[in-house]
């Protein structure tokens, strides 16, 4: 008795997996930017019937989606804003045919979410919309098939756009990545960690086999299963930690050293990543060879178009570019007793080519990706048939 009571009070917990404190923040002053930008440019929160500008409650559920779960399909600047729209417009004509409150409420809401699922566009606060028209029958009837365009449109647009640039600056996709879209070398081969083998047609068919393509869409699945695999294949690398086959002769260079010196040393040692250190060994960074190509790159451009930092750079000398100003300070790092398995994930994105090993604020190895493929080479092969 006592297990199943325990079962059955778990399903009213919560769902939700723990989220790290910034991301809330994150969600939590995305809405407060879009519903102030929107509530002081078109609209107002003071209902004006003649002009339609206006807020409504459900733009505070639009809010949700698209600052919170901005990669949710129920969230997509199509399902927003065809969605509310389209509710309101339901809403609007039937308004104009039902007198009793409660069929008319119940009829809104319930074709609004028909014709949203019909449209592809099911946004949860269309429903919200298509019932705030049919409590209010003296305003729409005055208002008309305008209260869909505006105040709903106009004010659904307003988030959506806000939202488009709030991503941008907080490192977030919106609208979601499709599952076509060129990688982020400009190719059109799928991430490393995505190549699946499965074609976005079979991929759909999952999900709509499962009932889920209303809650997830197809880029999504694709990271999810990428993610489990990898995660699976992590499980079988046994008991192997980053000491047992990170590189421990590191060759180093210090923040000062100029974008010439860590050229050499990348040519004379054919390596595609350069710690950055000081004093006792102490880790400040690494320098990737890309850094080092978009740098020069980034130079020759200004040098070529006769403006900008890299001319000053470049001709008067007088600040030298440093390792300092290309390394990267915020990527992965491990420790000695680091599992292999961990290591794995770390590296698969593409984006980082090794990971430093610590010990405190001390550079102590680094895994390449060389080491990792040449570990689990091995492992594979004295593994028993």
């Amino acid at each position: 008795m006592i297990l199943p009571a325990k079962r059955a009070l778990r399903a009213f917990g919560p769902a939700i997996p723990p989220v790290n404190p910034a991301e809330a923040i994150r969600a939590g002053l995305g809405a407060l930017i879009g519903l102030a930008v929107a509530g002081l440019t078109l609209l107002s929160p003071a209902v004006d019937l003649q002009l339609g500008l206006y807020l409504i409650a459900p733009f505070g559920a639009t809010a949700v989606l698209v600052f919170a779960v901005p990669s949710s399909p129920l969230a997509q600047p199509w399902s927003a804003v065809v969605g509310n729209t389209v509710s309101a417009v339901v809403a609007v004509a039937i308004c104009a045919l039902v007198d009793e409150p409660g069929l008319r409420v119940a009829l809104a809401v319930g074709l609004a979410i028909t014709v949203m699922i019909l449209l592809r566009a099911l946004h949860p606060p269309g429903g919200a919309v298509a019932m705030t028209a049919a409590l209010a029958p003296d305003a729409i009837e005055r208002l008309g098939f305008w209260f869909a365009l505006s105040p709903v449109a106009v004010g659904t647009l307003l988030l959506v756009a806000v939202s488009v640039v709030y991503a941008r600056l907080t490192g977030r996709r919106y609208p979601q990545r499709q599952f076509d879209e060129p990688n982020t070398h400009g190719t059109s081969d799928a991430p490393p960690p995505e190549r699946l083998g499965l074609s976005e047609a079979e991929l759909t068919g999952i999900l709509t086999q499962y009932r889920q393509s209303l809650n997830l869409g197809v880029e999504d699945l694709a990271r999810l299963i990428a993610a489990a695999e990898i995660q699976a294949a992590s499980h079988r690398t046994g008991p192997l930690v980053a000491a047992d086959i990170m590189s421990r002769d590191l060759v180093t260079v210090g923040p000062e050293a100029g974008l010439g010196q860590v050229a050499d040393q990348f040519r004379q040692h054919g390596f595609t990543s350069l710690p950055v250190v000081e004093g006792n060994d102490r880790f400040l960074g690494v320098i990737f060879q890309l850094h080092l190509i978009r740098r020069a790159h980034r130079d020759a451009f200004g040098l070529q178009r006769g403006f900008g930092t890299a001319l000053d750079r470049l001709l008067r000398r007088d600040t030298p570019v440093q390792a300092r100003d290309i390394m990267a300070t915020n990527g992965p790092h491990a420790t000695p007793e680091t599992p292999v398995a961990a290591l794995l994930p770390m590296m698969a994105e593409g984006s980082t080519d090794a990971v430093p090993v610590l010990d405190g604020a001390r550079i102590v190895g680094i895994v390449t990706r060389t080491d990792l493929i040449s570990a689990l080479a091995r492992q594979s092969l004295n593994q028993p048939e």
